[in-house]
């Protein structure tokens, strides 16, 4: 479903992805893991418009779309949801999710949105106790279930996550793994998954890929990961896997 050849990304003069290749099939969850600064959140913002290619391809669905606009991307059912859960604090739940779905209402109008608004609701039953509750206020979690929410209000074939559990407690970040795995079977989706808790992420990923100063440097099954001495060295911390032992 998602290519990506050769592909350089730079910030001014800094060399960020150097010759990054990997690839994430129909129906996967895929992971990528990396130290702060490593790349993993550049690629993602690059897949998705937000960071210009400087060289290398990407394709999704074999149609080229590198350097396609971040809005035509949503068209064709790429949905991105950045680290830090950017969110219109100061408006409702549901004006968030009005705005998510601007596609929606723009193709099928006002009564798909809340139709849409409603299959959301029964997917996170607490934001539609929060339905009326400025972002801003919702705890760490429901803010994350809500970026989540407003990413798949667009009908997303190809979700990229970019630190869901940043700033969580354990309790929370085994919650919302859990709904991220629920939605790849319940929706269908494809999910493209940037994460600093590599236990958590490897617990739902079928594949991985490790990326070391803008450079993959190993791809392996989730298994293979989990098991692989330099892997849990470096990022498979003894009180992460203790969380979820």
């Amino acid at each position: 479903m998602l290519r990506l050849v050769n592909v350089n990304s730079y910030y001014g003069l800094i060399h960020i992805l150097k010759n990054v290749s990997l690839h994430v099939n129909e129906g996967e969850t895929v992971t990528m893991l990396g130290a702060n600064g490593a790349g993993k959140t550049t690629t993602l913002r690059t897949i998705s418009g937000l960071q210009p290619v400087r060289g290398g391809k990407i394709f999704y669905n074999d149609q080229e779309i590198t350097g396609a606009n971040p809005e035509k991307l949503v068209n064709l059912g790429i949905a991105h949801v950045p680290e830090g859960r950017q969110l219109f604090r100061p408006m409702s739940v549901y004006d968030n999710l009005e705005l998510g779905g601007y596609l929606i209402y723009k193709r099928y109008g006002k009564k798909q949105l809340k139709i849409d608004i409603d299959g959301i609701f029964a997917l996170f039953p607490i934001l539609k106790e929060r339905r009326s509750q400025f972002a801003g206020t919702l705890s760490g979690g429901e803010q994350q279930m809500l970026a989540i929410a407003m990413a798949l209000m667009s009908r997303p074939r190809l979700l990229l996550l970019d630190e869901p559990s940043m700033g969580l407690a354990p309790l929370i970040i085994k919650d919302i793994f859990q709904i991220i795995s629920d939605l790849q079977v319940e929706r269908k989706l494809t999910v493209l998954l940037i994460e600093q808790n590599a236990s958590a992420a490897l617990k739902i990923a079928d594949r991985g890929y490790v990326i070391e100063t803008g450079k993959i440097v190993l791809e392996k099954d989730a298994k293979g990961l989990m098991t692989n001495q330099e892997v849990k060295r470096a990022y498979l911390g003894k009180e992460q896997r203790e969380i979820w032992e």
